[in-house]
């Protein structure tokens, strides 16, 4: 088992796709669908064993939940607050344009 290379709250952009988001959960491994695996062009599908990301994620045109791996992430460096409608209900965003989760009470 190895640990995650980013954090919760951290804004993070994917290394290929036009799209950024913040991270709102993390996997240690591979936890989706198979459909959601095999959908995934055979050539560019990332390996299972690494953590994989929740991200309240947006591109240009609109704002949705990403799925991705470790290796498809680099870390977003602009300061720029996420826009994605969510981000206020989880997150307090910090001057460093990084997020912090708000305390969230228990069922």
């Amino acid at each position: 088992m190895r640990t995650a290379k980013f954090k919760i709250g951290q804004v993070v952009r994917h290394r290929v796709y036009p799209f950024r988001g913040v991270i709102f959960d993390v996997d240690p491994t591979f936890s989706n669908t198979e459909e959601w695996w095999d959908a995934i062009p055979e050539d560019v599908r990332p390996k299972r064993d690494q953590p994989f990301y929740h991200l309240l994620a947006e591109n240009e045109e609109t704002e949705y939940v990403a799925y991705v791996s470790e290796q498809n992430l680099v870390p977003d460096m602009t300061g720029e607050p996420v826009r994605h409608p969510q981000v206020a209900e989880i997150f307090e965003e910090q001057s460093d344009g990084s997020y912090l989760p708000r305390s969230v009470e228990m069922h």
